[in-house]
């Protein structure tokens, strides 16, 4: 139906739609986080802002907004102003290119899957900025904490998404779904968990949230935001959180393929439905493991996910010779 409207309009039309995802989905997942938390360590929270405080985040945003926006004397200006919206942007641009069904995808681009990659590996550079511009010396520990998780995770996690490429012999998303198999489940199941935990680490999610370890560094790179600056910071974390969710349910949980998953909007509900799930697994994981020490982290990273990663790559490699 869009293919038969002009270019302008239709190109319109899917970005606000992408630009509504953007606002709205990371704002559910943080309203489940809150409550989520809340139930399972036992505490009521704030319940003032609409039944049962579903409307809390509205609230918070407004509070953001009317707070000062303010610069240290010491930070590196441009770099420090510009930073939230480096952590945030290329998020928007990850989730144009993600597909929700077989005709749902804002950007159908021939190798979507390295745009995917590519752009949630800018998004740390914010926080790098953040680090440097704010002119504190434990934003800088934070930044560079978070440079060091960048490197370090960042290769295991190209590594899992690449063994699903060569096992769906292309880089399109649309495409992996395409030639996706319920068996993948069992086959690419150590992929998938390390591209999990590297998705977890790359967000700076608990229980690898040392670059924002409050009772080490204050907030890390964030010390020194305030307000709607801030705000963004805390956006760009669960639209990464969405990012991640959905491209996991892509790669590794079969997307729209289910029973009518045909049907376009089955199929997003489908997509929508597993992307709920990994994100309610990333909510769990802040509530039940504590943070891990920084040479953990790294020990994890290079020990462990990498070697788990090179070999799932090579046995998808000599599964693919051989079935091809």
């Amino acid at each position: 139906m869009l293919a038969e409207l002009p270019l302008a309009l239709e190109v319109a039309l899917k970005a606000v739609v992408v630009m509504a995802a953007f606002l709205t989905l990371p704002l559910a997942l943080g309203q489940l986080e809150h409550k989520m938390m809340g139930h399972m360590q036992g505490r009521l929270g704030p319940m003032e802002a609409g039944p049962h405080g579903i409307l809390q985040l509205v609230a918070d945003g407004i509070k953001f907004a009317q707070k000062e926006d303010v610069t240290p004397a010491a930070a590196d200006r441009p770099v420090f102003r510009l930073a939230p919206a480096v952590a945030l942007v290329p998020y928007l641009v990850a989730l144009a290119a993600i597909p929700w069904g077989a005709t749902w995808v804002a950007a159908d681009v021939p190798a979507s899957l390295l745009l995917v990659l590519a752009a949630t590996s800018v998004g740390v550079i914010g926080t790098l900025m953040a680090g440097w511009g704010s002119g504190n010396k434990y934003s800088l520990l934070g930044g560079l904490r978070a440079g060091a998780q960048l490197v370090s995770y960042e290769l295991p996690l190209l590594l899992a998404a690449a063994s699903v490429a060569m096992a769906a012999g292309t880089l399109s998303l649309t495409g992996i779904v395409q030639e996706w198999s319920w068996w993948w489940l069992l086959w690419q199941a150590p992929a998938a968990f390390v591209f999990l935990t590297a998705a977890v680490a790359e967000l700076q999610r608990t229980p690898f949230d040392a670059p924002v370890a409050d009772g080490e560094i204050v907030f890390g790179p964030l010390t020194e935001y305030t307000g709607l600056r801030f705000a963004f910071f805390l956006l760009a974390e669960y639209a990464g959180m969405v990012v991640m969710s959905l491209l996991f349910a892509v790669l590794f949980l079969g997307g729209w393929r289910g029973p009518f998953g045909d049907v376009a909007v089955v199929g997003v509900l489908w997509t929508l439905l597993k992307a709920s799930l990994v994100g309610v697994l990333l909510l769990w994981l802040r509530v039940a493991w504590p943070r891990v020490r920084e040479d953990q982290l790294q020990r994890f990273a290079w020990l462990v996910l990498l070697p788990v990663a090179l070999a799932q790559l090579a046995l998808t490699g000599v599964v693919v010779v051989m079935l091809g």
